[in-house]
């Protein structure tokens, strides 16, 4: 028997820079994070795609906003997302850390990676190595501390490093060139991140996604991947922040 083929993944742009993720097969469709409905609604519409699910990773409102419109539109869509959000995320089904469910074929794995939120959940699909991770991971960079620790960021970093290097790194955000122009100032002598920086500056001047990343790539030249410890982490993400506050 032929093995099953495994979705496609693609993105859409949304707001400023956000994407939401589609994984397609055999004509149904799930969204990840979907921040708007209008253009995920339009997109699935124009390759003749039946909703059956949602992916949520966290809370916040440009990962929700268009949950429950597209809801509306697909009644029957599963909304998926961390149990212990359950009362800000509109969902039909509550998973935990280390739950496993299928999905269009795959078998899903849920990771939780708080640190961004208290709540945070990834989606790594091991066969096909695809991960979803919300605003946990970045290129180049990772999520702000609003309501977890430095210690709990330390640790999910950690845990999303150990996935294989091939696995791809679907990041919520198109952030990444400006997380490598720090992290360029951050270690000027370092020639990975200057090489990544290169070939990523080239691709925001064609209009082109810096997503995805892998695994790989991001332990090479993400410094918050790099960390060795949750003060480490701590520093970092205040020089970020300071640095972004006098770029812009």
């Amino acid at each position: 028997m032929a093995p099953t083929p495994e979705p496609l993944v693609w993105m859409i742009p949304v707001l400023h820079d956000n994407y939401v993720f589609v994984l397609e097969r055999a004509g149904q469709a799930a969204v990840v994070d979907p921040a708007v409905a209008g253009p995920v609604a339009a997109a699935l519409q124009a390759r003749g795609l039946d909703l059956v699910a949602i992916l949520q990773t966290h809370h916040h409102a440009d990962h929700i906003g268009g949950t429950a419109a597209l809801r509306r539109l697909s009644p029957g869509a599963a909304v998926i997302g961390p149990a212990c959000e359950a009362d800000r995320i509109p969902q039909t089904r509550g998973v935990v850390d280390g739950e496993r469910f299928e999905l269009l074929g795959e078998t899903v794995q849920v990771l939780a990676v708080p640190g961004h939120t208290r709540g945070h959940i990834a989606f790594h699909l091991p066969r096909s190595g695809h991960l979803f991770c919300g605003d946990c991971l970045f290129g180049g960079g990772c999520g702000r501390l609003f309501e977890g620790t430095p210690e709990q960021m330390h640790h999910s970093l950690q845990r999303l490093a150990a996935l294989p290097p091939e696995t791809r790194v679907w990041c919520a955000h198109e952030y990444t060139e400006a997380n490598l122009r720090w992290a360029a100032d951050e270690v000027p002598d370092d020639g990975a991140v200057a090489a990544r920086l290169e070939a990523v500056i080239a691709l925001r001047a064609g209009g082109l996604p810096t997503i995805p990343s892998t695994i790989g790539s991001e332990r090479a030249t993400n410094l918050f991947l790099r960390t060795q410890s949750p003060s480490e982490l701590a520093r970092l993400r205040r020089s970020k922040e300071r640095w972004t506050s006098c770029s812009t």
